[in-house]
């Protein structure tokens, strides 16, 4: 049977503010993913402070390598790499958890980074009772430091091949025989792969987090407690999740959950959904009691809760990989196109309607009116838990991580169960007030559902960003903005008597067939940078390209190079740490030293620069000699001693102020 919006008597305020709400929610959504400057002069940490490495035994055959990158530093997961540095090993695919994909300028290709907690289980397919395992992993600092890769060396007993199971870390300059610093399938292989623009596909993520890495405990038990504390002890809302879990206490978890379920009910992930499963719930408003339209609310709210629900029962019996698997780029596919296709009963190319033969088998009994039965609401409400279970992924993972490792499949139901209620207060109050709350049917209610539409195609590429390229994405958006101006009639001529209303609608269709246009723009002139299109072409530091390199530096390779020049040298010196995966030193060779007036105070220096990208034994005592953690350094010297350094990256205004201080 067919339904549509219910119409009743009462006048449409309650949907036109609703609309203007929502509008200024939508606005201030997207202008809070402004991209962070970066920090300047920062304290750099130690590499092992920076990012922490732990180890221990999973199961019999699997070992669990955990990584943990402080507040501000995150790590590559190309650069992650296990090798076996005993005979007659053979270890199994590694299990990388969801990671964040972004578009790097400097690169030229996306990469994918983690922030806090990252546990990779490492299956060990053969292998004799004790072996060892070079670690090899890297990461940045947010304040433009990029640390030369880190290795570690993890002596392995497995009980599943007769060993008894534990795992130790060393450095690898304490074991005799261990592997070299780089080799041709190690760190400097890796930077070839990532520099060539090899990167796995893998959908992005909300990445759980830690302050420190679970120490082993006594019981299986306690060790997924501990796991599962630390992997959400960090700020973030699915860590505050995971606290209140951790704590095991209902009282403090059903509230919790209720509140955050109520807050996501009035995110563009859910709110979409409201319009659409009133329709079905409440049917022709004028025949529809409130006791009813409640009970049909209830009905929606329960089949919701049930999903769920068994989501978080689910958790507890299978373990870990269900809360990535809500990030398979196969669910967000189908989940994105099935938000598309709810989004054309919003333009009006049909309208949303429950199948009569379905209806017929749910319930053995029928009246003559166009409301849902109970069973079909009940099963529209499972049904749009599934739908939007891809885009709140932030709370399902916080609950879902502690729960898949615990495997407390009580505490994990109860949660969820309580997530849903939450969501579904909106409804039930639509349901409750259905004679009163929703307004007449008209022609300013097409206004309304063609912005619900247009929120339900943004999430729909919110949800699917993750799994595809970026230019595809600039395109989708700049269709969705220009469109959106058509329907607010930015290309209409308005007649001289119009309302207020309608030229500050238009004003904001002019705003938004301005960024799409900015959109495509961007994307002509090779920018793939989806928040700033225009980046660069507008002159100044970041617009200028230089045809010819704007400096020309002689490499150095070892700490006597250094020196011989710096004696030499009757011109002030400036020594440059640079390497390939160095991002930041891409940005200041690019940005900083392409400005004509950097590059004019830089013509009276003797050039030097040292490529640690391989980090060799030379490359690691050219750091050590001015405590450098990793590119990008520049020192400064004047009579062949060192006046001043930078640490990081720095613009042009900034970089010729730096000079200035060290006096050179």
């Amino acid at each position: 049977m067919r339904h549509s919006i219910p119409s009743t008597s009462r006048a449409p305020r309650f949907w036109a503010g609703l609309s203007r709400a929502l509008l200024g929610f939508f606005l201030v959504w997207a202008g809070v993913l402004q991209p962070v400057a970066h920090a300047q002069q920062a304290d750099f940490l130690p590499p092992d402070e920076a990012f922490q490495f732990t180890a221990k035994v999973q199961d019999a055959k699997t070992v669990l390598l955990q990584f943990k990158a402080h507040d501000g530093y995150y790590l590559y997961q190309e650069r992650f790499h296990f090798e076996s540095q005993t005979p007659g090993v053979e270890l199994g695919k590694p299990e990388f958890p969801p990671a964040h994909k972004i578009f790097d300028k400097n690169l030229g290709h996306e990469v994918f980074h983690y922030r806090g907690l990252v546990p990779i289980p490492l299956p060990v397919l053969k292998a004799p009772a004790t072996f060892k395992m070079l670690v090899t992993y890297q990461g940045c600092a947010d304040a433009g430091l990029c640390y030369p890769p880190i290795e570690k060396l993890a002596t392995v007993s497995l009980s599943g091949f007769g060993g008894n199971g534990t795992v130790s870390i060393s450095e690898p300059d304490d074991e005799s025989g261990s592997a070299p610093a780089a080799s041709g399938s190690g760190a400097s292989g890796l930077v070839q792969g990532l520099m060539a623009g090899a990167s796995a596909a893998q959908p992005a993520a909300a990445s759980a987090s830690a302050t420190t890495a679970p120490a082993p405990a006594a019981t299986a038990s306690a060790v997924a407690a501990s796991a599962a504390a630390a992997a959400v002890a960090q700020g973030g809302d699915s860590s505050r999740i995971g606290q209140a879990l951790a704590s095991g206490s209902l009282l403090s978890i059903i509230p919790m959950f209720l509140v955050f379920g109520l807050l996501l009910a009035f995110t563009p992930c859910v709110l979409p959904m409201i319009p659409i499963l009133s329709s079905i719930i409440v049917g022709q408003g004028d025949k529809v009691s409130r006791g009813r339209g409640f009970a049909l609310a209830v009905a929606y709210s329960l089949g919701m809760a049930i999903v769920y629900t068994a989501f978080g029962v689910a958790a507890g019996l299978l373990g870990q990989g269900l809360a990535a698997s809500l990030q398979n780029p196969w669910v967000l596919s189908v989940f994105a196109l099935l938000l598309v296709v709810l989004s054309l009963s919003m333009f009006g190319f049909y309208e949303l309607q429950v199948p009569s033969s379905l209806q017929s088998k749910l319930s053995s009994t029928s009246d003559k009116m166009q409301g849902g039965h109970f069973a079909g609401v009940f099963i529209m409400g499972g049904i749009s838990a599934l739908i939007v279970g891809p885009c709140v992924a932030a709370p399902l993972a916080g609950a879902l991580l502690y729960i898949s490792q615990t495997g407390n499949a009580l505490i994990g139901g109860v949660a969820l169960f309580s997530l849903a209620a939450g969501m579904s207060v909106p409804l039930l109050l639509v349901g409750l007030g259905a004679g009163t709350l929703l307004p007449k049917a008209g022609g300013w209610m097409d206004g309304v559902k063609a912005f619900f539409g247009v929120l339900l195609i943004a999430t729909a590429l919110y949800m699917i960003a993750p799994v595809l390229p970026t230019w595809l994405l600039m395109v989708l958006w700049a269709l969705l903005l220009l469109i959106s101006a058509s329907f607010l009639r930015v290309f209409d001529r308005l007649p001289d008597e119009v309302s207020g209303w309608k030229r500050l609608f238009k004003g904001f269709g002019v705003a938004l067939a301005v960024a799409g246009a900015a959109l495509i723009v961007g994307l002509a002139a090779g920018n793939r940078n989806l928040l700033q299109p225009l980046a660069g072409l507008g002159g100044g530091t970041a617009g200028a390209v230089s045809a010819a390199p704007a400096v020309q530096f002689q490499r150095i390779h070892t700490v006597a190079d250094l020196d011989r020049v710096v004696a030499s040298s009757s011109k002030p010196v400036m020594l440059d740490f640079y390497a390939d995966w160095c991002v930041s030193c891409k940005e200041m060779e690019h940005f900083t030293f392409t400005d004509p007036a950097v590059a004019q105070q830089l013509a009276g220096f003797t050039l030097i620069q040292a490529d640690v990208t391989n980090n060799t034994a030379d490359d690691k005592a050219l750091l050590k000699r001015f405590q450098l953690f990793g590119p990008p350094g520049i020192i400064f010297f004047k009579s062949g001693k060192e006046v001043g350094r930078v640490v990081g990256f720095e613009d042009a205004k900034t970089f010729l102020a730096s000079m200035k201080r060290a006096g050179v």
